[in-house]
């Protein structure tokens, strides 16, 4: 019995750590486990349950062998641990952060996987993003550009692999249809 990798995706501020902290009781009552990430930035300013490292650790990590996927991003470099391997093997989903840029890489080790694409509105987004306070007007309205042409891409070049969720709304219809993604009722 092999467990499912479900790859969540989606721009930074469009609520996937939100959504996984709403639907984590009911994800671990599916028995689907859900991934602590390592992330070369600290734990305190990551905004999810990720396990913050220095950029030595990282790379000593991934050397060793630490990581089933791992990718650089924004200046950091994220890490999923080889363990979700063990779980999958045993029947379990696992559900991950991931990355769109490494999604063909993920789905080249991974190739059953479940691939979900968290949108939100551009409006939303990028008041999200102006509340963070993290990057300039002018970084985030270069974001948003970019976020929009790879989300029309990623649609267009993975349609039939690819489920997306809208989170412009409110969270727990998000959540509701994060459920009926995993049980098969996605369209």
């Amino acid at each position: 019995m092999t467990g499912r990798l479900i790859y969540l995706i989606g721009p930074s501020g469009s609520g996937k750590d939100s959504l996984l902290e709403a639907a984590r009781v009911r994800l671990q009552a599916r028995g689907c486990r859900m991934v602590r990430r390592v992330i070369t930035r600290s734990a305190e300013s990551v905004g999810e349950a990720a396990q913050g490292v220095s950029p030595q650790a990282f790379a000593r990590m991934d050397a060793e062998g630490a990581f089933a996927l791992s990718w650089q991003a924004n200046g950091l470099s994220y890490g999923i641990p080889r363990e979700i391997d063990d779980w999958l093997a045993v029947g379990d989903d696992v559900l991950v952060n991931g990355s769109r840029a490494h999604l063909a890489q993920a789905r080249e080790r991974y190739p059953t996987s479940l691939v979900l694409l968290l949108t939100v509105d551009q409006a939303v987004l990028r008041q999200r993003l102006l509340a963070r306070g993290r990057e300039s007007l002018a970084d985030i309205e270069g974001r948003l550009a970019r976020n929009a042409r790879f989300t029309a891409e990623l649609i267009a070049g993975n349609g039939a692999g690819l489920f997306v969720l809208d989170n412009s709304g409110p969270l727990e219809h998000t959540v509701e249809r994060l459920l009926c993604c995993l049980d098969h009722e996605c369209s």
